[in-house]
């Protein structure tokens, strides 16, 4: 990534998500991200979501930016979608049940090209 294409990346997000903060409203914005402070906030399934989306970041990111592939932590957001998915009992939303199972076959598929 160039310097050139950080710095655009960089501005660019800054004002996206101004904009959508603002439409939104910051404050809100604001209660929403305080949230992670609460104890009563942290429910077995706010945890598996935390470290579900946690990993799939730590999977994206490098991969995305920099073109390396972590393929082991596949084995760890494996299990995180089949826990989110069990765990979505809360939650039960299609676009959580359909985006944790095109991720366990994702998984898969590049878990099965390096250890076949």
């Amino acid at each position: 990534m160039t310097a050139e294409q950080l710095i655009f990346a960089i501005i660019s997000w800054v004002v996206l998500t101004s904009i959508v903060y603002t439409l939104t409203g910051w404050k809100r914005v604001l209660d929403c991200y305080k949230m992670w402070f609460r104890k009563e906030y942290w429910t077995n399934y706010n945890i598996i979501e935390a470290v579900s989306w946690s990993m799939k970041a730590i999977i994206i990111v490098p991969g995305l930016i920099f073109g390396v592939q972590l393929w082991q932590l596949y084995f760890v957001a494996l299990l995180t979608s089949m826990s989110l998915i069990w765990a979505s009992n809360r939650k039960l939303l299609p676009t959580l049940v359909s985006f944790n199972t095109l991720w366990i076959w994702l998984s898969m598929m590049i878990i099965s090209q390096h250890i076949i």
